[in-house]
């Protein structure tokens, strides 16, 4: 468990996307680590162009606690960002939810606020050829397709609001139900159940339902849809194919939606995004200061992280410490099923007439939102950095466990009714000791999906890679 603790601490960044044709022609002086910090924007489906005197890609990073946008240049350089957290809302015990406009208004703020920065840095926006989008998965949002507003806040993917949804799914044919076809387990995860409950708690989401009003996506569409000139405008309605394997709705093997489990759940279809590809050109902006600049690639966050660390091979993997943890690994191109409790998933498709990749996933709902947790709602530190040099005063925890399952155990265990707690405390015990159980909960945690997928895989796991915000 060392080494674990020890990867939770490695310099790296988290990985997201924007630009495949310019990572598949990498040129070779682009070293691993400017690739990964840099696969916000290297995924768009257009190779650099002469838009202006600079060729730059631009990455929108939308994730469960903040917003991004940052632009680079042709090497992979970073050339200016900006970042703005979003508010968290509980409205209940296990539940929570975003609102999509503050996202929305967060997008295009955070680029406009770069541009900003890309000029002072002598740049111009002329000089960017494309856009990408990389975003939070799961979460979930119905909105007018009349009016383009939102019916209901983003139900986010870690809410447990759905538990009794899952239970009466299951009741009759288990949590593996629709498994064979979407690779998923019926969960509270995965959007597909959160759509259903808003339809049925929800009467104004139902109501859009019956009339063909609504319209459902994930956040990547959702932020595509509103870019490209939502209602008024003619905003395209589509996601990608990793976004798209995480609503436990899209058949894996043909990557369309599957008639019968929509059916089976009460989706209706025709509310659901086309699926595109990863890599191709959706639509121009149709707002900000970057209008006419065409949105031309999007993956969800970890999908992309796996992209930035160049997982092109079977047996490459990989470890996201974000507000969870999530590590990937590529199997090549035919799904693989988990026995120990992973889940079947699209790794990546760089393009319409490309071959899929597949993946094998371990997820973990709780990780640097531990810390958040200890920092907001315990005040036991001012500042989340302040928790490493906290859990580094002492040697060991001294048999202090902390079990971070705030919103159940995702896998291998998928217990959504399983609660946080900390165990083994002592007069001894101080917070020096809860703090290093936290980190060693991360890193528990991550042994686990190791060793899970080591043997799904039949592969002994020889490099993990690690990136996100618990390892800046």
């Amino acid at each position: 468990m060392t080494l674990m603790r020890l990867s939770c601490s490695i310099a790296g960044r988290r990985a997201a996307l924007g630009n495949c044709a310019v990572l598949r022609s990498a040129p070779a002086h682009w070293s691993n680590a400017s690739l990964y910090n840099a696969a916000p924007a290297l995924f768009s489906g257009l190779q650099p162009a002469s838009r202006g005197l600079a060729s730059l890609v631009g990455s929108i990073d939308q994730g469960t606690s903040s917003t991004r946008f940052i632009v680079f240049d042709d090497k992979a350089n970073k050339i200016a960002s900006h970042q703005m957290e979003h508010k968290q809302i509980y409205p209940r015990e296990g539940w929570c939810e975003h609102d999509p406009e503050e996202i929305i208004n967060n997008v295009k703020e955070c680029i406009e606020e770069t541009l900003k920065k890309l000029e002072a840095a002598g740049y111009s926006k002329k000089d960017l050829v494309s856009v990408g989008v990389t975003n939070q998965r799961e979460t979930t949002i119905v909105w007018d397709k009349e009016t383009g507003k939102p019916l209901y806040n983003a139900v986010v993917w870690l809410d447990l609001r759905t538990s009794g949804l899952v239970e009466e799914l299951s009741r009759d044919y288990g949590s593996d139900r629709f498994r064979d076809v979407t690779g998923l387990p019926v969960s509270t995860y995965f959007s597909g159940v959160k759509l259903l409950w808003l339809e049925r708690h929800v009467p104004e989401v139902a109501a859009a339902i019956s009339e063909g009003r609504a319209l459902f996506g994930t956040i990547d569409t959702w932020i595509i849809y509103r870019l490209s000139g939502g209602a008024q405008d003619g905003g395209v309605h589509v996601t990608d194919v990793t976004n798209a394997s995480r609503t436990m709705l899209m058949d894996l093997n043909t990557c369309t939606w599957h008639e019968p489990t929509c059916s089976a759940l009460g989706i209706t279809t025709s509310m659901l995004p086309e699926i595109r590809s990863c890599s191709e050109v959706y639509a121009p902006l149709r707002c900000t200061s970057l209008k006419g600049v065409p949105i031309a690639g999007c993956a969800g966050d970890q999908h992309a992280a796996m992209l930035g660390q160049l997982a092109f091979k079977k047996g490459q993997a990989k470890c996201t410490y974000g507000t969870g943890a999530f590590m990937l690994m590529n199997v090549g191109d035919k799904p693989v099923k988990s026995t120990h409790g992973l889940l079947s998933t699209v790794c990546y498709k760089l393009g319409p007439n490309a071959p899929v990749t597949y993946a094998l996933e371990g997820s973990v709902a709780v990780a640097g939102r531990a810390v958040m947790w200890l920092r907001d709602n315990m005040e036991m530190v001012a500042d989340a950095k302040e928790l490493q040099e906290l859990a580094s005063s002492v040697s060991s925890s001294e048999g202090v466990y902390f079990v971070p399952a705030f919103s159940g155990l995702f896998a291998p265990y998928w217990r959504p009714d399983a609660r946080g707690c900390i165990v083994g405390l002592t007069l001894y015990s101080t917070k020096a000791h809860i703090a290093r159980a936290t980190l060693d909960a991360v890193a528990f945690q991550a042994r686990e999906l190791l060793d899970a997928m080591e043997s799904d895989s039949n592969t002994k796991m020889r490099v993990l890679k690690v990136d996100g915000g618990m390892t800046i």
